[in-house]
């Protein structure tokens, strides 16, 4: 069992002659000390410099009665004296989820995960703003509090699937490292979130723009500006060294250093997954010659003579991104900015502005829906795991398919006039729409029910699709029952053009 006595530190005199009021522990001779707010001068300790003030003393013992009942009822005599102090220091009271959600993330950034803590920081203090205050408390998060809190989410996209998520995990790691249940230390006594369906996000919107818009929009004139290197410019510069490196994410392209650019291949590990992947993420893309000169035009040089390095990190960036933005948040959102506002130019609706993101998605579809690629293709040309995160760890791999692939999307975007497989498919469809032609045009129209031809008819005159359908109808039995559906096809046989339609008997005819 511990033992446990107040005293004072004496080299710890404060200057105005006090001492502040420590209670000393003792566990397998180790010594621990837990301050008190409690203070005495010289009139309050004895000549062996033992405190004596009874006030003090009092309190004390109180202290430390209370310690010792509380120790009595666990199984403490093989603790150390630390895990001991931790053991009181929570005072059998409640814990402070707030506080320990911020060392938490802490954690996470000391641990080389900015950008994830930041997410955990959101959700953290969105909680807070919920509860309406930073000092929440474990016991409070309960399952009927968490619902509430999850339902004002609801309005989100993806907020309402990863802010719960977030808070989940920060509840799952504080159990694991406060709890010890088989010693009997229960400090976080209840888990909430069995009891808690948490949402799926919304899914997401395809981003992907088809070739066509893509020439659109990087023959677009850039808008005037003061700026020595106005951000539209910057914008549609990054939006192309996004496409032509096989879909590369901007945080990327801000953290390359020089010596990750050699023989015309860019080597890198993709900041997002490289934490998480036995293969640390790791990609290399060969340069296309089509940005040469948008590397030239980015390249670190320095400008203040220091040849692009950085005297913080002690790195030689790739890219003279630095100079103007110190994150990679504020990178990606100027860069965004810039494509915003040259879409706006073009007259574009809005809601139909592309991001940085929208040329990594235009990146893949392409690869896959003009140039041939299957999806394990497009996958491992855009740096993902493809379902095979362990294998690729063993791997030395040969990265020319993605090359090979990242050519075809370029020289389709940039060097063709071919429109994308999704655009012909819809041109292809409106060119077999017709509600009006001319009467000199040779028309088939066939009726049918139940896979059934009742009859047809083949002749030019007709003005429109209604003239044809209504000479069709006189086919259709009079035992066909009401509300039963009639298909007609309808052929243009100048053009070889087929449309289909539907009547039903009683309503359409």
């Amino acid at each position: 069992m511990a033992t446990f006595k107040a005293c004072v530190i004496q080299n710890k005199r404060r200057r105005d002659g006090f001492w502040q009021v420590y209670i000393r522990v003792i566990q397998h001779q180790k010594i621990a000390y837990i301050p008190t707010d409690k203070y005495v001068n010289e009139q309050g300790l004895s000549s062996k410099s033992e405190v004596r003030d009874p006030y003090v003393v009092e309190y004390c013992m109180r202290k430390i009665t209370h310690w010792m009942d509380r120790l009595n009822r666990v199984e403490s005599e093989h603790w150390t004296v630390k895990e001991v102090v931790e053991y009181l220091k929570q005072d059998g009271g409640d814990v402070s989820f707030s506080e320990y959600a911020r060392k938490y993330e802490a954690r996470m950034i000391d641990n080389g995960m900015a950008r994830t803590a930041r997410n955990y920081r959101y959700a953290y203090e969105h909680l807070e703003r919920y509860a309406g205050t930073n000092r929440l408390n474990f016991s409070r998060l309960t399952s009927t509090f968490l619902t509430g809190w999850i339902k004002t989410l609801e309005h989100t996209h993806r907020a309402k699937e990863k802010y719960p998520i977030c808070i989940r995990q920060i509840f799952k790691s504080a159990i694991q490292e406060m709890n010890d249940e088989e010693r009997g230390v229960v400090h976080i006594k209840f888990n909430p979130w069995g009891k808690i369906q948490i949402p799926r996000p919304d899914k997401a919107e395809k981003l992907a723009i088809a070739p066509e818009d893509c020439r659109d929009f990087f023959n677009a004139p850039i808008p005037e500006s003061r700026m020595a290197s106005p951000l539209p410019e910057l914008g549609r510069d990054v939006a192309m060294m996004v496409l032509c490196l096989g879909g590369i994410n901007a945080v990327d392209l801000f953290n390359m250093k020089k010596e990750d650019y050699y023989n015309g291949i860019i080597h890198y590990k993709r900041a997002k997954t490289k934490k998480f992947r036995a293969d640390e993420a790791y990609m290399e893309m060969r340069v296309h010659p089509i940005l040469r000169p948008v590397f030239e035009k980015y390249g670190a040089n320095g400008a203040d003579g220091s040849n692009g390095y950085d005297r913080v990190t002690g790195k030689e960036w790739l890219f003279n991104f630095h100079h103007r933005h110190s994150t990679s948040d504020s990178f990606n959102s100027n860069v965004n900015i810039g494509i915003k506002k040259i879409c706006e130019d073009m007259g574009m609706p809005k809601e139909q502005w592309y991001s940085v993101y929208t040329f990594r998605h235009t990146w893949g579809t392409i690869a896959q829906n003009d140039c041939g690629a299957s999806i394990s293709e497009v996958a491992f040309g855009m740096n993902h795991s493809a379902g095979h995160k362990v294998t690729r760890g063993y791997l030395k791999l040969d990265f020319t398919p993605a090359w090979e692939l990242n050519e075809k999307v370029i020289e389709l975007v940039f060097f063709t006039q071919i429109k994308g497989a999704r655009t012909r498919e819809r041109e292809e469809e409106d060119a077999h729409v017709f509600e009006r032609f001319s009467p000199r045009y040779l028309m088939r129209g066939e009726a049918f029910f139940r896979g059934a031809l009742l009859g047809m008819v083949e002749d030019t005159g007709f003005n429109n699709v209604d003239e044809i359908i209504d000479k069709l109808v006189s086919f259709v039995p009079d035992d066909v029952p009401e509300r039963c559906n009639v298909m007609f096809r309808i052929t243009n046989l100048d053009k070889q053009q087929t449309a289909i339609y539907e009547r039903m008997k009683g309503k359409g005819f």
